[in-house]
């Protein structure tokens, strides 16, 4: 099995929103919706976003956004949040999920971050174990969240 740990790239829209299926099964499709193209522009044009896939012979197989967020505080040095992490059914309990997480702290760690945040909605102790395995706190802090 050849797998790459990378950054998404730019005409790998598809192949990206196909496996965020599995993250918010009801989430309705996006794909002939006006305004995709536009903000995939944007989003890849941001310096400060990274979309990090684990590519298994040309296939992305799971996922992760990293934010960097710029900062006033903490001797002026940014924070990291991540979001929609997730992982194709067939390719967890593998490593990638891990190995896609590290890869976004390690660009947290390159951009300078102080911290790295990742909230979870899940409640699952497989879930919470398996952030906790990458380095994650739990309790370290208390999130709090309004849904708009």
């Amino acid at each position: 099995m050849s797998e790459a740990i990378r950054l998404v790239k730019r005409d790998e829209l598809h192949k990206l929103l196909n496996l965020y299926k599995y993250l918010h099964e009801d989430d309705p499709d996006v794909t002939g919706n006006n305004e995709l193209e536009g903000l995939w522009t944007g989003i890849c044009a941001d310096p400060n976003i990274y979309y990090i896939v684990a590519d298994v012979e040309g296939k992305l197989v799971s996922t992760c956004t990293m934010a960097i967020i710029k900062n006033l505080t903490r001797n002026l040095r940014p924070y990291g949040l991540i979001e929609n992490v997730v992982t194709h059914p067939d390719y967890r309990e593998k490593g990638l999920g891990t190995k896609v997480l590290k890869e976004a702290v390690e660009i947290a760690n390159k951009n300078n971050c102080y911290k790295v945040m990742l909230m979870t909605g899940s409640t699952k102790e497989e879930t919470l174990k398996f952030y906790e395995k990458v380095g994650f706190e739990r309790g370290k802090k208390t999130g709090f969240l309004i849904s708009l």
